[in-house]
């Protein structure tokens, strides 16, 4: 054997050797789980692709992803103004086709592209939309629907950016406009807002909106709090509107990794023992707010900090999202590369992600994670796909629950059989859908179980997550393999996944 070969052998064996020690770890898998990704167009990885390109580039993502477990897909849609889709408002984006206002080629829908690529990989499919930003650093020149250009009035200009001014009504509203026009085009799952609402603080630069408060204060005595209400109105509307439009889609925000710190001279009793950029000192957003009040169906803190980072230590900040924002379910943004580069304190030799995982599945009311980016877990970097796919995702699992939006389970499969086709000689589970007459009532997919023979059946147990090996959009299942004696079980979901009594048969 040639010396590389060896080589790559013992690579080999230390993988498979971490992996065996990190499955120890994970016997257990949740049976419910966000695991997203986020695919976004600010870092370019579009500019200088046809539309052909670009769909089969994310295709690639896309199938390398369902492997890996991905059950969301994050795809932004709005980074300046501007449209990832067929817009009635906005231009379409210069990160789409080099140009703003430039049409795809071959009049490419991205969105409605996504929507039906994720659906029929059984995931999720999130919209996801920068409501204040109007161009960003790099933009040069902004096309002639912009609505920066045709209302100039409505933005102001904060270093090389242009902001939608949070305090102007007309904003709000427009913003609004922006997403039912999504909403009524396209069958998304979800609307998502990331973490930029006032913008990032930049040395020399003031927030021009003094006068705005003088002419309208609303009743608050500082201007910070009334930024703050700025940023919750917009919430409170857009939380509104979706539960008028298509109450089934979820709405969910990604802020910045830190509410409030709680050293270095603020007194905060809710802050976090962190010292970094604060959501609700800077940026204005008051993120624990809008969990209390029900505005947002789901929340992911950015934690892009690793375990033992002096300003933002993970594990501080999971526990403190864990113990202060309990009313909706938290997902944990999670960066790829940051987490691989650096080892766990404890074993230095291996990185951070079986660590983090470690602690993320321990705290009760974190109900999943978003990867921090999608092209991220698709290069493998760090073996992290891999680890996803043998360890941390080698069951699918279905979303967490939303009872507050449908917690009404649709009815049961009916005829399950099993089936043996004679030309292609390959065995079958079969069933036929329920029914179901309104758009939350109808079923969407179908969880199947496995189970050994003698083995104790019960599909909310802590284990059920190992025996779920499928989700389906079908009505039949190939069984490959020896299966006999083995127990299936079939259950429907309905949009939001809510779950059917359980109807089983044996090989």
């Amino acid at each position: 054997m040639k010396k590389n070969q060896i080589f790559k052998f013992i690579v080999i064996l230390a993988f498979w050797g971490i992996q065996s020690f990190v499955f120890a770890q994970t016997n257990v898998l949740p049976k419910r789980e966000f695991r997203g990704a986020w695919i976004q167009c600010v870092n370019g990885q579009y500019l200088g692709m046809t539309p052909l390109q670009i769909r089969q580039m994310l295709s690639s993502q896309l199938d390398v992803l369902h492997k890996d477990g991905i059950n969301a897909i994050i795809f932004q849609v709005r980074a300046e103004g501007d449209a990832l889709y067929n817009s009635d408002y906005e231009p379409w984006s210069r990160y789409l086709t080099g140009q703003q206002g430039l049409a795809p080629a071959d009049s490419w829908d991205p969105l409605k592209w996504m929507v039906d690529e994720c659906h029929k990989r059984n995931m999720e499919c999130h919209a996801w939309i920068n409501p204040y930003r109007a161009k960003t650093k790099g933009t040069t020149m902004l096309a002639s629907n912009h609505p920066a250009i045709k209302y100039p009035e409505r933005v102001f200009k904060y270093g090389d950016l242009l902001i939608f001014n949070p305090a102007l009504e007309i904003n709000r509203q427009y913003i609004c406009v922006i997403i039912e026009d999504i909403l009524n085009k396209y069958d998304v799952d979800g609307l998502h807002i990331d973490d930029y609402f006032y913008p990032y603080p930049e040395t020399g630069q003031i927030i021009p909106d003094l006068a705005n408060y003088r002419e309208d204060p609303r009743g608050f005595d500082n201007i910070e709090d009334w930024r703050r209400d700025n940023v919750n109105l917009l919430i409170k509307d857009i939380h509104k509107l979706i539960k008028k439009v298509k109450p089934w889609v979820k709405f969910g925000i990604s802020p910045f990794g830190i509410y409030r710190n709680s050293r270095n001279g603020v007194n905060c009793a809710e802050g976090s023992a962190t010292n970094g950029l604060q959501n609700y000192d800077q940026l204005y957003a008051d993120v624990t707010l809008w969990t209390k009040k029900g505005w947002i169906d789901y929340i992911i803190p950015q934690i892009y900090w690793n375990i033992g980072n002096k300003a933002a230590d993970y594990k501080v900040l999971l526990e403190w999202w864990n113990d202060y924002c309990p009313g909706r379910p938290i997902y944990i943004g999670q960066d790829v590369e940051r987490t691989v580069k650096e080892g766990d304190p404890e074993n230095p030799e291996v990185h951070q992600m079986a660590a983090k995982y470690r602690i993320q599945r321990s705290l009760p009311n974190i109900q999943g994670s978003c990867q921090w980016y999608a092209a991220a877990v698709v290069s493998n970097v760090g073996n992290y796909s891999s680890l996803l796919q043998a360890v941390y995702h080698r069951h699918p699992s279905l979303q967490p629950l939303m009872p507050w939006i449908d917690k009404k389970a649709p009815k049961k499969v009916k005829k399950l059989n099993v089936e043996f086709n004679k030309k292609s000689r390959n065995i079958y589970l079969t069933w036929d859908a329920p029914k179901g007459k309104k758009p939350m009532d109808k079923v969407c997919s179908y969880a199947i179980y496995r189970y050994a023979k003698g083995e104790h059946i019960d599909i909310d147990a802590p284990d059920a997550g190992n025996h779920l090996i499928a989700i389906t959009s079908n009505t039949q299942y190939q069984l490959v393999g020896n299966q006999m004696n083995q127990v299936f079980v079939v259950t429907a979901l309905d949009r939001l996944q809510n779950e059917s009594s359980p109807v089983k048969i044996k090989l």
